[in-house]
């Protein structure tokens, strides 16, 4: 189960974020600096981490995809290649949606990223992965206010 899922820039400026569980979510900068010590030293983009209140480990993984670090905390017992799997989907149905998103796209437009990752995410567990059907509905309420996408 996903329990934070957190899009941020190299200076750790979060971008999107969204909490699944009643656990803290820990503090972006920390986090995001132990992700480029394992990305500068060739270390894997996964690692478990102890939770702030020192409750519970976290499994933390992470993409870096050109300035946009994408972050995902999950149980430690869940298998990580999956979550990869999920941030590049969820990548390639932001390209879809904006034509090759950046960090101005995800900071113009958080309500239309909220809504991709809300349709792909639900309580913390991954529901929908077809491209096609995750931007459906947002189409749908782009076609009604009058927003045409290029």
């Amino acid at each position: 189960m996903i329990e934070f899922l957190m899009v941020c820039n190299k200076t750790g400026a979060i971008r999107v974020v969204r909490d699944y569980s009643f656990k803290p979510v820990p503090e972006p900068r920390n986090l995001l600096n132990q992700c480029l010590r394992r990305n500068n030293h060739n270390q894997c983009s996964f690692f478990m981490k102890k939770a702030d209140d020192n409750s519970d480990e976290q499994l933390i993984i992470f993409r870096q995809y050109a300035s946009l670090y994408f972050i995902i905390g999950t149980s430690p017992k869940d298998n990580p290649m999956s979550y990869f799997a999920f941030i590049h989907n969820l990548v390639e149905t932001l390209n879809a949606y904006f034509n090759n998103v950046c960090e101005l796209d995800l900071m113009q437009n958080v309500d239309r990223a909220h809504m991709i990752l809300d349709e792909m995410v639900v309580n913390g567990f991954i529901t929908e992965s077809n491209r096609s059907r995750v931007l459906a509905p947002i189409a749908v309420l782009d076609k009604s206010i009058g927003i045409k996408k290029t």
